[in-house]
């Protein structure tokens, strides 16, 4: 089954600063392109870090914090401490920067991407080939317009590819409805093991919102005894794979 991946989406032109460029370019390069944040990349261009409008307001907040009289200071002690002293006097891109990078290969399928920029609270993901080195970036938009698929797109992908080329299911075995991105599935299948495979198999069609089951089966076969002889189809090979 096929799904677009990160390196369709991307944009190929990436601003991008280097480990001793300065905190007042950093600004100066956000501002000018309207952005929130930027890789820092050494000279193999391989991704050292993320240096973003957060980081330099941190920064600006630990110089005030430490120009503070003495009683107003809060009281940091330990790595907390000399994080903040070190965040304070930080004035190049590679102080300034959130590392290790959080990053996605260009043959990353776009889910993936979403899941780890959500998994992470970022709103950019700097993109990798196949030796790790930039190529690209991609942002939530990037991401969310993969829900802008029309309706007859997903319908056609789900028969096609997830119904007839994938699990081998005649034409007309299973009714497929979209509506606003939401997939509802009715009919009879064989096995009752075959149904969340479809629906796992449709959920992850590229704009898919959710997967509403009005399935049905011939054979419960989830409840099979060890000692008898189980029935083989489609659905084991795709039990082996998820």
């Amino acid at each position: 089954m096929k799904q677009h991946r990160v390196g369709t989406v991307m944009a190929p032109d990436v601003v991008r600063v280097t480990p001793d460029t300065t905190f007042k370019e950093v600004a100066e390069q956000l501002a000018r392109h309207r952005i929130s944040g930027l890789p820092v990349v050494d000279d193999d261009e391989k991704v050292l870090g993320v240096v973003s409008e957060t980081d330099l307001v941190l920064r600006q907040a630990a110089q005030a914090d430490a120009q503070d009289p003495p009683r107003r200071r809060m009281p940091w002690r330990g790595r907390s401490a000399r994080r903040k002293a070190a965040t304070a006097s930080a004035r190049t891109a590679e102080e300034l920067m959130s590392a290790p990078a959080v990053t996605v290969h260009a043959e990353d399928t776009i889910v993936s991407a979403a899941r780890t920029m959500a998994r992470h609270s970022v709103e950019r993901l700097p993109v990798l080939d196949e030796e790790d080195r930039l190529v690209g970036i991609v942002t939530r938009r990037e991401l969310l317009r993969v829900f802008l698929r029309a309706d007859e797109d997903i319908r056609g992908e789900v028969i096609g590819e997830v119904l007839v080329k994938t699990l081998s299911l005649t034409p007309g075995t299973v009714e497929v409805t979209v509506d606003d991105g939401v997939v509802e599935v009715s009919g009879r299948l064989e096995r009752r093991s075959e149904i969340p495979i479809l629906v796992r198999l449709t959920s992850q069609v590229d704009g898919v919102v959710d997967v509403v089951d009005h399935l049905s089966y011939r054979h419960d076969d989830t409840h099979t005894e060890p000692t008898q002889p189980a029935m083989h189809g489609v659905a084991d090979d795709w039990l082996r794979r998820l």
